[in-house]
């Protein structure tokens, strides 16, 4: 289904007609802002779509929930932006929507919004089993939420739009963005392959590529508001560049990035091994700021089952691509995507992923039990397979992983590695007294903070794995004490252990944390002095990039 929309500048003039009655005016002029929080279920893809949802939101006059709030799902607008591929997307959706509705119906006027995948394929479905949803819409017109919520609110009636085809480039949209270290710029959207196990290019539809000058353009806006790392995203970004005629357009892309003045980290995600050549393996190794790091999809190991999935390449192309990464990027971290118990894989079959998996020597895989996705091929292929033989296999798959992952975590022992400081901690961080974030190669590193031999003036008073809650913390001061580490900032820790999933330095640090003072640090302290009344708060990146062109010019070396 899809309707006409009004942009949200019509309903703005709308809002201020001489003919609008003014008590109604000056009646709203006095309530405080709606709030509104967004959920995210699904891919990297969603998150920044998110993003865009929030971004349009406050441009709309809304504001986000306090971190109390959103905990309770206590806000007057709640978005939920679905995933469809994994498999239980509609029992979390669902068991969301079961939640809200108690918590609406004590809450006179609030709305809930459900968008994404989900949303695309299911459309009116949703409504009619929770009719208590106020807006549905899809993937190609996330630009219409305010509308939608202002027409429901309006109407008193649930309001559903999905659009068939890409309405906005949601590039072009506000973005609120999550963080202020690191950012997501979508480079393509939509996908041109036919897997047959994946619904994203009928929920998506066909690639569209931005232009290289927009998205240079989005990466140096976010460089100038503090962020020092960006992830290029696309469904397939190695394909980038088809649609305007230039197959190499995404290596020159990454050289680009390479030339941006204060950007730190570029990370890119997915590529398809089919579509992988040697120019972005080059790009990669000769770019100082390209990350040593890769997910390379597997799906399978047999080459009779990749032919099933549509997949256009086979086991030993990819480990040759493998091989050609870790020739020209020794350190390189690689992980992957791993499907088991598709119809008609036999034991043959996932013997020959187990030797896939063996030789690949992935950091980390992420692996699924395949489950038929209604609309494609594979969910009416003959030959699905019994759930205890899926889980079987799934299970020798995750041992024969978390060994690999480990030893290769292993040989990360005793290195010196430079890891950008996280927003948020890991679960045991504050009882183990330490901190998070990630090295070059996306590992995720957890470090011990400082004895100090005058802790009074660093640590004795602030809880570094939590948010500051006032304006005399320390890691918001002018001059931060020496040592004393705020997200988006760079330390500098020796691993002392290994873990499958994570690394530990725990050295004693009796003389300070190596610490390296970045603008992403001074951004986020800027934001958080924001949010706790002493400043104006920057790190929205509200306005759409601007567009033009921008050279893709000269490489640059590793150094």
């Amino acid at each position: 289904m899809s309707t006409t929309t009004l942009p949200t500048a019509m309903l703005d003039a709308a809002a201020t007609d001489p003919g609008t009655d003014s008590a109604v005016r000056d009646d709203a002029s006095e309530q405080p802002p709606r709030t509104y929080l967004v959920r995210t279920l699904g891919c990297q893809m969603n998150v920044h779509d998110s993003e865009h949802m929030a971004g349009m939101l406050e441009q709309a006059g809304y504001t986000r929930a306090s971190s109390q709030d959103e905990a309770a799902n206590a806000a007057d607008v709640v978005v939920i932006n679905t995933c469809a591929v994994r498999e239980n997307a509609a029992t979390k959706l669902y068991g969301n929507l079961g939640q809200l509705a108690s918590i609406k119906a004590a809450r006179p006027g609030m709305q809930i919004a459900v968008g994404g995948c989900l949303a695309q394929k299911d459309r009116g479905d949703i409504v009619a089993k929770a009719p208590w949803v106020d807006v549905v819409f899809g993937t190609h017109n996330l630009d219409a939420l305010p509308v939608l919520l202002e027409r429901a609110r309006h109407n008193e009636a649930a309001q559903v739009e999905i659009a068939e085809s890409l309405q906005v480039f949601p590039s072009t949209l506000p973005t609120r963005r999550e963080s202020v270290y690191a950012g997501w710029v979508s480079i393509s959207v939509g996908c041109n392959n036919t897997c047959t196990f994946c619904i994203v290019p009928h929920l998506r539809g066909k690639e569209r590529d931005r232009r290289p000058g927009e998205i240079l353009a989005e990466v140096e806006a976010l460089v100038a508001a503090g962020a020092i790392e960006v992830t290029l995203l696309g469904q397939n970004v190695n394909s980038y560049g088809v649609e305007f005629g230039d197959r190499g357009a995404f290596a020159k892309l990454l050289r680009a990035c390479g030339r941006i003045e204060g950007l730190e980290r570029v990370r890119f995600t997915s590529p398809h091994p089919a579509a992988f050549t040697d120019d972005v393996i080059a790009a990669m190794a000769e770019t100082s700021n390209v990350m040593p790091q890769l997910h390379m999809p597997l799906q399978s190991g047999s080459d009779r089952i990749l032919r099933a999935m549509r997949r256009s390449y086979r086991s030993e192309k990819f480990l040759g691509i493998l091989d050609r990464v870790r020739a020209a990027m020794p350190d390189a971290s690689i992980t992957t995507d791993i499907i088991v118990g598709f119809p008609g894989e036999t034991e043959e079959d996932f013997a020959e992923t187990l030797r896939v998996v063996e030789a690949s020597r992935f950091s980390s895989a992420f692996s699924f039990q395949y489950s038929p996705r209604p609309g494609t091929p594979a969910a009416t292929m003959a030959d699905q397979l019994p759930k205890e033989v899926v889980q079987e296999r799934f299970e020798r798959l995750l041992a024969l992983q978390e060994r690999i992952g480990a030893e290769e975590a292993d040989k990360q022992v005793g290195r010196t590695l430079e890891v950008l400081v996280a927003e948020g901690s890991g679960r045991k961080d504050g009882a183990m007294h330490r901190l998070s974030g990630r090295a070059a190669d996306n590992r995720l590193v957890h470090f011990g903070l400082p004895t100090l031999p005058d802790p009074g003036a660093h640590l004795a008073d602030v809880d570094l794995t939590q948010a500051p809650t006032n304006l005399d913390d320390p890691r918001l001061a002018g001059v931060v004490p020496e040592g004393l580490p705020r997200p988006g900032d760079m330390v500098t820790v020796t691993v002392t252990k290994a873990a499958p999933h994570h690394l530990l330095a725990d050295s004693p640090l009796t003389d300070g944390l190596p610490v390296r003072r970045t603008r992403s640090g001074d951004a986020w302290a800027a934001r958080e002095k924001a949010r706790l009344g002493g400043g104006e708060d920057e790190h929205s990146h509200g306005a759409p990039a601007r567009s033009g062109p921008v050279s893709l010019g000269l490489p640059t070396l590793r150094r």
